[in-house]
């Protein structure tokens, strides 16, 4: 029997593992047949601290330091921009004070993306702030983890059935049946399925479907410093990715929990939002993909054990947010699990605990 079953080979499950593994034996189970392949996977991989919810914020500047400093570090340089049309000046004076940026001029935006259209999108803000995440490092780093302390990673392990015992846990993966006295749910969009599995009450969260474009980078221009670039409400959004550009509509169609794909016409639309303020036209298309967001009712995360049963630990709902607060969000949880004080202020933990949608 194993102390800590996590069901979720994602940056959620894998994260939760590593603090885990210091307080028990851990036993990770992936369906696929690698870590991150759905959602954590699909991640435009962006550090910035001044993005989501107050109680996510909260997570993010609290990760800073592992982002930066743990197992070497996974950050480099990005900066973030955002361009906005004179029709969204409201909206972008509202971003750019809460983004933390500074006004720039439309010669000193050009300096930093040199295809954006000024004339277009005369609003610009920008702020150094940002960083892209190695993303598969980050989960590599919480599995090698996780192994180090003497836990156990099985991929092509698909939960069947989950029962309730006296010592804790039963759960079928077809090929075994295994035992835990806890039970981690870390199933990203999956994790109410999971809960209904235990006879657990789910929370009610909402996965939806965020699309990708991977577009040529203009020719003759090398995109590697450029910053990522975000519309206005955040219609769209761009950014450098291994010589090309990745655009994004910004979009967040309800989904059922599943491989999720691209919808041609959203991405069309987006783009176009894109080509709108850009000198420059979308001929090709390299590659496109989506991946699920999910996210609770109030679209905050749910950490720590389940009121009703507190052998039951959530990490969930990290809708875009799982990477960059991966380090205070598993290690709040794990707090919570051990009974330990959490260093993040107490009222921002309330706002995260699964008992907050038990009303």
């Amino acid at each position: 029997m194993t102390d800590f079953l996590i069901i979720g080979g994602g940056i959620a499950g894998a994260s939760i593992g590593a603090r885990l593994a210091h307080l028990g034996a851990v036993t990770l189970l992936e369906r696929e047949d690698a870590l991150a392949f759905h959602a954590s996977g699909r991640s435009a991989a962006l550090f910035e601290t001044r993005y989501g919810k107050p109680s996510t914020m909260a997570l993010s500047q609290a990760s800073a330091t592992y982002h930066h400093e743990a197992n070497g570090g996974v950050l480099s340089p990005r900066g973030l921009m955002l361009a906005a049309t004179e029709a969204e000046r409201e909206l972008f004076e509202e971003e750019v004070v809460a983004m933390g940026m500074e006004r720039i001029t439309p010669d000193e935006a050009r300096a930093l993306f040199p295809i954006l259209d000024t004339k277009a999108a005369p609003l610009v803000g920008h702020h150094d702030e940002a960083w892209d995440i190695d993303t598969d490092r980050l989960v590599q780093n919480f599995a090698a983890e996780i192994r180090a302390n003497g836990g156990s990673i099985r991929t092509r392990a698909e939960v069947r059935h989950i029962e309730k015992t006296a010592a804790g846990w039963r759960v079928d993966i077809g090929s075994e049946v295994l035992e835990a006295r806890n039970l981690v749910n870390a199933a990203g969009a999956w994790v109410d399925e999971i809960a209904h599995m235990a006879g657990i009450a789910p929370l009610g969260v909402h996965p939806l479907r965020r699309s990708m474009a991977r577009i040529p980078a203009p020719e003759g221009l090398d995109p590697a410093n450029w910053p990522m670039v975000f519309g206005a409400g955040e219609s769209w959004y761009t950014k450098p990715d291994a010589g090309a550009l990745i655009v994004s509509p910004g979009d967040e169609d309800p989904q059922p929990p599943m491989d999720a794909w691209a919808d041609d016409m959203v991405l069309a639309e987006g783009l176009a939002r894109f080509e709108a303020v850009m000198e420059y036209e979308v001929t090709q298309m390299l590659a496109n993909w989506a991946g699920l967001r999910t996210f609770a009712p109030d679209r905050q995360l749910v950490l720590g054990p389940d009121p009703d049963d507190a052998s039951f630990i959530w990490m969930a709902g990290q809708g875009g947010y799982g990477f960059q607060t991966a380090p205070a969000a598993s290690q709040l949880a794990a707090d919570l699990v051990a009974g330990r004080p959490p260093e993040i202020e107490a009222g921002i933990v309330a706002q995260l605990t699964p008992h907050r949608l038990r009303g």
